[in-house]
């Protein structure tokens, strides 16, 4: 099966993760995907195949050979709740000249090598995007294609030797519960790649620090018509929350290591209401300073008004790998190598967001990762360039090859 035919079977599959279920995984319409994949993957010759209560699917491809270290690859089944991602609809874009691309002339939605510009990086190359309604689900369908074309073809090819390989499938990734329920143990790897970014020249082993912040304020509900002097409405008080936070620590002002907090939702009335907010930082002490300035505004406000009228609840997400991927850096230095005999210049960049490896490097599975040829995620934007998968799939073919350990 050619890579492209894959990837469009996968993202035939709706699997929005839910962040509001309580649900494992958070929308059961992932494990349709996971039945797939466990299927498909018994049938090119995996072993130990399992898709297990909690939606991870599990599989091995069985080595020929036990010199080496046993290598894993992961990626995600889920996409984002951002945009819809039932009925998509991807347009072919064969060999791209680096025009305007019409997504939806309706909506008037373009891709706009202006607007856009990591266009610049794929033309002549073989494009999938949105139709402008939906996501694309190149994040991670994109992976999970790459991972299985490549197992497709090292089972055709038991010439080329290898140790086992581990692979796993995950739900709930982008709700931040992608490895809630990982079994370290039961996958044995040495180490692995989750296959869950964008160009594939990157190899990312710096994510952010990153903590959940949910802030509810409890304001008093009167009678407009008898409101003076006793009335507090706690729309106007969310207001004066996200005010008292730094105006430049926002994503729309910060770029490369600076850290943020993004109010993501906001919804209430004048009795109630609770803002979500995300704070990342690639440096941890500075993460914890942007928590507290959270815990004083609350300490504030409360004081001001005369009651705990601000309630603040904090909650870790996952932390910045580096400091554990720092002791295993040939893990980093064997993607580079393989990329260099492929024909690619790698280059490291921190990550401005997370991915299921931060959480499986802190359990003990050090996973940096790699890229799947996937842009502008999580809305009607989105685009994958097939080159770059296919490309990607001789990478980690040359990982394997190269797989000497430490």
């Amino acid at each position: 099966m050619e890579i492209k035919e894959r990837f469009l079977k996968y993202v035939s599959f709706d699997t929005t993760s839910d962040p509001k279920s309580s649900t494992v995984p958070s929308s059961l319409k992932q494990l349709e995907l996971g039945k797939y994949l466990a299927e498909e993957m018994k049938s090119i010759g995996m072993v130990n195949v399992e898709l297990n209560q909690s939606g991870i699917v599990y599989g091995t491809i069985p080595g020929n050979d036990k010199k080496g270290q046993i290598i894993g690859f992961i990626a995600h089944m889920d996409t984002s709740p951002d945009a819809s991602g039932c009925n998509i609809h991807p347009q072919l874009i064969q060999d791209y000249q680096g025009d305007v691309i019409v997504l939806n002339k309706d909506k008037k939605l373009f891709l706009d090598p202006k607007e856009f510009p990591d266009l610049q990086h794929v033309i002549h190359h073989d494009l999938l995007t949105t139709d402008g309604t939906t996501l694309l689900g190149a994040d991670d369908k994109a992976g999970i294609a790459i991972i299985m074309q490549m197992a497709e073809y090292l089972l055709s090819h038991p010439e080329i030797k290898h140790n086992d390989i581990q692979i796993a499938f995950t739900p709930d990734e982008e709700v931040g519960k992608g490895t809630d329920h990982f079994d370290v143990e039961r996958f044995h790897a040495d180490y692995a790649y989750t296959i869950d970014g964008g160009n594939i020249c990157e190899v990312e082993y710096e994510n952010f620090n990153a903590f959940s912040a949910v802030v509810e304020i409890t304001g008093k509900s009167i009678h407009p018509g008898s409101a003076k002097n006793a009335m507090i409405n706690s729309i106007h008080i969310s207001q004066e929350f996200d005010a008292l936070l730094p105006i430049h620590a926002r994503p729309e002002a910060t770029e490369g290591y600076e850290g943020f907090n993004h109010l993501h939702d906001i919804h209430g009335n004048c009795e109630k209401t609770v803002m979500e907010y995300i704070i990342r930082n690639h440096d941890l002490e500075l993460a914890q300073k942007q928590c507290q300035d959270f815990k004083n505004i609350e300490c504030f406000l409360n004081q001001k008004y005369g009651y705990p009228i601000v309630k603040v609840t904090i909650e870790q997400s996952y932390l910045n790998m580096k400091e554990h991927i720092l002791k295993h850096m040939y893990i980093v230095d064997n993607a580079k190598e393989a990329m260099k005999a492929c024909g690619l210049e790698p280059v490291s960049i921190p990550i401005r967001g997370g991915t299921d490896g931060a959480n499986l490097t802190y359990m003990g599975l050090p996973c940096p990762n790699l890229g799947t040829g996937g842009f502008n995620y999580h809305g009607p934007f989105e685009y994958v360039s097939l080159t770059m998968m296919e490309k990607q799939v001789d990478v980690l073919l040359k990982i394997i090859e190269l797989n000497k350990g430490e």
